[in-house]
Parts: structure tokens; C-alpha cells; sequence
């Protein structure tokens, strides 16, 4: 398995569908103690990934409401 730090090998979509899989797997009990504790492992890391790629989103989120999302000044006036 890759680690989510590996770069641009894993997305935040192909992250999130491997902890789906993941979640799963561990939900289903067919694991051994090795197994599982592996599993979540790579759970813990996929899951910090994607928590990161959805603060930079946010981020980016507030960026763009501050520079595009500004009040009209007398916009609405020009059409008449």
C-alpha cells in the first residue's frame, strides 16, 4: 500500500474510496489482531490525509469568498 504522503500517486477521492474499503474490511471481523491492527494503521494515515486535503480545500474556500464574494456597489442601480 502507498502512504497518502507518497504525493501525487493518491488523490483525496482514491483516499477516502481505500478508507471506505478499509472501513469495511475491519467492519466485516474477518481480520486477525496483525491484519486489523495494520488496517487501521493505514486507516489513521488515510484518514489524516484526507483531513488535510479537506482544511487546504476550506482554505481555499475562505480565499475565494474574500476575493470574489465582496457586496456589489451600486450594481444594482446600473441596471435600471
Amino acid at each position: 500500500m502507498s502512504k497518502p504522503s507518497d504525493g501525487a500517486k493518491l488523490n483525496f477521492e482514491q483516499a477516502l474510496a481505500e478508507l471506505e474499503k478499509i472501513v469495511a474490511r475491519m467492519e466485516s471481523g474477518e481480520l486477525s489482531l496483525e491484519q486489523a491492527l495494520a488496517t487501521h494503521k493505514r486507516g489513521l494515515e488515510l484518514a489524516r490525509f484526507c483531513h488535510q486535503k479537506l482544511e487546504a480545500a476550506q482554505q481555499q474556500v475562505k480565499v475565494l469568498e474574500g476575493e470574489v464574494l465582496k457586496p456589489l456597489e451600486n450594481n444594482e442601480n446600473s441596471r435600471d
